[in-house]
């Protein structure tokens, strides 16, 4: 039966999370423990990979981390953004963080409304003309650089950001009494495997996110009990509903 469940995440800012509905429509209780962290790549990182942030006339962003760490550079680098620079971003939300940074202007702030690349390439491709910067996580895929070219769009990919395990303490440790467990990106199983290297999975449900997370818990040699999306469920917590209302 599941009673507690970890949640590889921040906690949601919002009551209405969805989240929450879910734990008191089940009665489960839900802890939300991200395991892994983001920092921030040193200016000397930076500058080996011989990129120019000012050869660039636009920016393209996949998550609110990206923007954190490209106004953070440019800050250490002590490089002002152009007041025209253009910014191409995932998803509203996405766009809207931009603000914390820089007056919003819509004629130089774009988003797409899926929060896929694929939504965004074809604003992108309305701005050939641009030079495209793409900060990113060192943990990455070749996907997005590869949908560029083949639209014949000219960017640089770099690394402003890296993804690291943000690891347990011997107390949590001790106190890890879980009934299941959900992930979000492959590093999280990373983490699980090197905070608890004599896991054993026993009645433990594991729930991931996109098709690289289910992968790499089955490469783990571990069971996958829920995979989302999937056709009936697009979200992880339609996902978690399904599978704890079958439980009952």
């Amino acid at each position: 039966m599941i009673k507690k469940i970890l949640v590889s995440q921040p906690k949601p800012s919002s009551e209405k999370s969805p989240y929450y509905a879910l734990a008191e429509k089940f009665g489960v209780e839900l802890v939300f423990r991200p395991f892994i962290k983001v920092e921030a790549i040193t200016s000397k990182d930076f500058r080996a990979q011989k990129v120019s942030i000012l050869d660039h006339t636009a920016v393209v962003f996949t998550s609110r981390h990206a923007i954190d760490h490209f106004f953070n550079m440019a800050k250490e680098l002590r490089i002002t953004i152009p007041e025209d620079m253009k910014y191409f971003c995932v998803t509203e939300t996405i766009s809207l963080y931009i603000q914390k940074y820089v007056q919003y202007r819509k004629r130089k702030v774009f988003f797409g409304t899926t929060g896929k690349m694929d939504d965004l390439v074809p604003l992108m491709v309305k701005h050939k003309t641009e030079k495209f910067l793409l900060p990113m996580s060192d943990v990455h895929n070749d996907s997005v650089s590869k949908m560029l070219d083949a639209k014949k769009l000219m960017h640089t990919d770099c690394v402003m950001y890296r993804t690291v395990s943000n690891d347990f303490t011997p107390e949590e440790i001790k106190n890890f009494d879980y009934d299941m467990l959900v992930f979000f990106s492959p590093a999280g199983i990373e983490s699980l495997t090197k905070n608890f290297p004599d896991f054993k999975q026993g009645d433990i449900a594991i729930a991931t996110f996109g098709p690289s997370t289910a992968k790499a818990v089955r490469d783990a040699g571990l069971r996958l009990d829920v995979e989302a999306p999937n056709e009936k469920c697009p979200s992880m917590t339609a996902a978690l509903s399904d599978f704890l209302a079958k439980q009952k």
